[in-house]
Formats: C-alpha cells, structure tokens, sequence
C-alpha cells in the first residue's frame, strides 16, 4: 500500500513514467515472492493506478502522437448516462475495467466524422476538429439491458457495466510520413473502426471531390499495407543479416513467415485475410501490424437516410464489405447521434421514434465492437453489486474467475451458473435453485454470454 500511495503521487506529478511504475511493481512482486506466472496481477495494479490519476485530473485525454507512443495504455473518465431506473432502485453507477482494456482505435479520411463518432461514444467534450498530430483516448460503457433488468430485481447497491477503449487520431493525409506518425497509437489497438463519409454536406466538401466509399475505403487499406509492409521489410532485412551470421531455427520460422506477410501485402492483401497456425500468431503478435486487426467499417450517413438505415449496404452497393473476413458493418447517422447524445433519455427515446430508429448507433456501434473483439460478458448479482465481466470469448470457469481476482482463479473449487433470463423469470436465487436452473460447473465449463456465476473457491 505504501508502494502504491508512493507511485500514485509521483505519476499525478508526472515525475514518474508508465514504465517506470510497472518496473517498481514487477520489483515488488519478485521482493514478495510472486512469480512471473503472476504477472497479470501485476498489470491489473498497473491499469488501476493509471485510472486513479486520470480520474484525479477530471479530464479528458488529447495527446499528441509523440506522448501517446510512450504510454502503452491509459484510462480516461468519461461522461455517461446510464439507463434511468425506478426511484427505488437508484443506484451508484460505475464501469467495469477488464484487465485488459480492449482498445478500438477510429481512422478515416480528413472531414468523415471521426472525432464526431468519438464524441458520440465516448461523450468526452472534445473539439470537434483536431490537429493531426493530436489523438484522443476515451472509454464507452457497453450497453447492457441485462444488468439493468437483474438489478431491477436484486436492487443493488452499485451497478457496473463493462468498457471499451477508444482511441480517435488524425485524419489520414498525402504524405505518407505525417501518416505513420498518426497511425502510432493504433499499433496497441485490438481492433479498428474504420469512419466511411456517406452524406452530403456543402460546407464541408469531401477531399476527394464526390461520395465513394469503396474508393475511400481502398484509400485507407493501402496506406495501412504500406505501414506494415514498410515495417515487415525492415525486420526481414534484419533477419536475413542475422542468418548470414549465425543460423538459428527461430530466426529462420520467423524470416518465412514475415515473407509471407510481405508477399500478401505486395498484392494489396490485408494480413487479416491470412491464415496463421497458432505459433505463427505468437511471433507477429510483437509487431502489431494494423492490416491483422480486425475492422469495423462505420458507415456516416445523412440524416434522410435514417429511415432507410437497415438498407444503406444494398442501395449503397458495399455488400461486398459484408463478404470480408474478420469485419463487420454499422451504419449511423452521425448528427443525428450527436443530438441524441445530448438529450436527456425519455427525449431521445421520442427522437429515435421520429427517426424510426430501433436503437441508437451509439449503441449498436458500441455492441459490434465488443462482438468483433471477440468478447463477452458474465454476470454477477446481489445486494452489494450487479456487475457486468468481461472475458474473450472462449474462455472457461477458471480463467473466467480471474477477471475478477487472481486469488479466486487460483483457489478455484465450482461455479454456480445460471442463465440471466432464467434468474429474472425466477427473482432470485432461491427460487431458480428450486426449478433446478443454477448448475454446478467445474473449471473446463466454457463460460457463455449472459451467464451468472458465484464461484466457489478456497481463497
């Protein structure tokens, strides 16, 4: 504790880097014992601290691309309006931070929406138009009718849902240097949300002259596989020279499959549309090439539009975008969203139906990231908390149960599980044990969306 109380005040400072902290709480691990298979407790320290001081700040984050490449990750308070409950059950509302934060960085073309999206997902004030250099780095609150139902019913004291991270940066410009400057931050992200310009706006003129997604999205990839090939040649460089020296098995794994990469990139093929045995994976994950990461195109459309949105990909002609692989489409229409942002719900729900929109973009946009990431949340209910957790996708009881404490992953003894609906039905606990709806998992159990869990374990 007193570590942590030393290192807090010294990055609220800024007398003390992100590296720095993590090499003191690495030190401390090993002076008390933990071993590097504990490491991600560790991280989890990390993460937290770094939330405590933006949250001392009270502000947003614009960085500019230099400082960004130095901090591997931070967490930024945002403003959030959780969904309005019942007087009885007026709660504290909070967000749950996976161990792990799960970035998302927004890209596109200049004057396409992308800092207007950030805003909208994020609801950070930031100025709507950014200098290039700069990139903002905000967190969305994913939501969860689920969490507000069950807490409906357990009346809790907190509710917590989970997050995403979101990283907007420059608008991607004709010198290719300025370029990969910006695109610096987005090598840490998990995935990308690509901002497609799909409305008209004569005070605002498209830098290329007219409406053309498919051109403009062509435009972006290209200058991604230009940014990664660039890199894979200079490693293959490295690697030829090093193999005239000394011939090693590794370096010899890792020349052929960075050949490949080069190759595919050279005919204008992303590397996500690539194949890669599991050991493969693990030697490019260091590079972090962006043609890898999964992408969301986000279709910005006008405001007549709104009523046809469920159409936009056939009368727009992108079903070949819906054909890619590790990709999804969302369709929105960005002012129409950022009014809706502003309103209080009970008056946005009245404007969505004037619209004739279901559901927000906002939401549907923040729902299609965590899916494209490959995430999922469990659930845990009771007086104290209702609390969305999230974990890949995948993943069993027992590295499930680290989401919440590396204590309780390790004295993992059963999970008692039960569908969320099925609790609802029941009210409670008691009443799904009666029917015979909580079963009892052991640690293989692959844990699946909307699940609620108590864990028995010996900690």
């Amino acid at each position: 504790m007193i570590l942590y109380s030393r290192v807090y005040e010294a990055r609220v400072k800024g007398l003390m880097s992100r590296e720095k902290v993590q090499a003191q709480f690495r030190a401390h691990a090993l002076s008390v014992g933990r071993t590097a298979e504990n490491d991600r407790l560790s991280n989890r320290e990390l993460d937290l601290l770094e939330l405590r001081v933006s949250l001392s700040k009270q502000t947003t984050a614009t960085l500019s691309n230099r400082e960004l490449s130095t901090i591997p990750s931070a967490h930024f308070p945002i403003e959030s309006s959780p969904p309005k409950l019942s007087a009885s059950t007026a709660q504290h509302h909070c967000m749950c931070y996976y161990h792990r934060l799960m970035k998302t960085g927004i890209i596109g073309l200049p004057l396409v929406g992308k800092t207007s999206l950030f805003r909208i997902l994020t609801r950070a004030r930031v100025e709507a138009r950014s200098a290039p250099n700069q990139a903002h780095v905000g967190i969305a609150r994913v939501p969860d009718a689920r969490v507000v139902k069950l807490s409906e019913v357990f009346k809790p004291k907190k509710i917590t849902y989970a997050t995403i991270e979101y990283v907007d940066v420059g608008g991607l410009q004709k010198d290719r240097e300025k370029n990969s400057a910006s695109l610096v931050p987005l090598r840490e992200a998990d995935a990308l949300a690509h901002v497609v310009r799909l409305f008209e706006d004569p005070a605002v003129p498209h830098e290329g002259g007219s409406l053309d997604a498919l051109r403009d999205i062509e435009s972006v990839e290209i200058e991604l596989m230009l940014n990664d090939l660039e890199q894979a040649s200079k490693r293959i460089e490295r690697v030829e020279k090093d193999l005239k020296k000394k011939k090693e098995t590794v370096l010899e794994a890792e020349l052929q499959v960075l050949t490949r990469c080069r190759k595919a990139l050279e005919s204008e093929t992303p590397l996500r549309e690539l194949d890669f045995k599991p050991e493969e994976l693990k030697m490019l994950s260091s590079f972090e090439f962006l043609t890898r990461k999964p992408m969301l195109y986000v279709l910005n459309l006008g405001d007549d539009e709104a009523a046809d949105i469920d159409r936009v990909i056939e009368k727009h002609h992108l079903e070949k975008l819906t054909s890619k692989v590790r990709t999804a489409v969302v369709p929105v229409c960005g002012k129409i969203e950022a009014e809706l942002s502003e309103l209080p719900d009970a008056e946005a729900a009245e404007m969505m139906r004037a619209y004739g929109l279901a559901e927000s973009g906002r939401d549907r946009l923040i729902q299609a990231s965590y899916r494209l990431l490959g995430l999922i949340s469990f659930l845990t209910c009771g007086e104290p908390e209702c609390r969305a957790w999230t974990i890949e996708r995948g993943m069993n009881a027992q590295k499930a149960a680290g989401a919440i404490h590396s204590d309780i992953e390790r004295g993992f003894i059963k999970a008692e599980v039960v569908n969320w609906g099925d609790l609802l039905k029941a009210g409670g606990f008691p009443v799904a044990r009666e029917r015979a709806q909580v079963r009892l998992e052991g640690k293989e159990y692959i844990v699946q969306d909307g699940d609620v869990i108590l864990f028995r374990h010996s900690s």
